[in-house]
């Protein structure tokens, strides 16, 4: 099954989990739509800045920005309406976990780069 997936806190910078994770999703051919603080390019992945509505649809939103930094996304990610939501090491919200689960989506407490590798994702 396809998962498209948002990795919202992307970076154009090798040394950066959220870039690992954009060339994992990549190299597994999972479709993979990248939000960063700046529009930049990752080997054929857009990273994308703002709240972008042409995305289409999304699986799977896993977060590498701290809670403060996602407190402006939280209606955005809502309305993008994804299964599942991946809190990274580090990015654990009680808040935006709340919210989800009250929309009905799945939360998950984890690395995306571990579920990916133990096909767990």
């Amino acid at each position: 099954m396809e998962k498209p997936t948002l990795v919202l806190g992307a970076s154009p910078k090798p040394d950066r989990f959220a870039y690992k994770a954009v060339r994992s999703l990549q190299r597994r051919d999972i479709p993979v739509i990248a939000i960063g603080r700046k529009d930049a390019d990752l080997d054929g992945i857009k990273i994308r800045k703002g709240k972008p509505k042409d995305i289409g649809p999304v699986h799977t939103v896993t977060l590498y920005l701290n809670p403060k930094n996602q407190e402006e996304y939280y209606d955005y990610i809502i309305s993008l309406e994804p299964s599942r939501i991946i809190f990274n090491p580090g990015t654990w919200n009680p808040e935006l976990a709340d919210l989800a689960h009250s929309r009905g989506i799945e939360v998950v407490e984890g690395c995306m780069l571990i579920m990916l590798n133990s096909s767990k994702f």
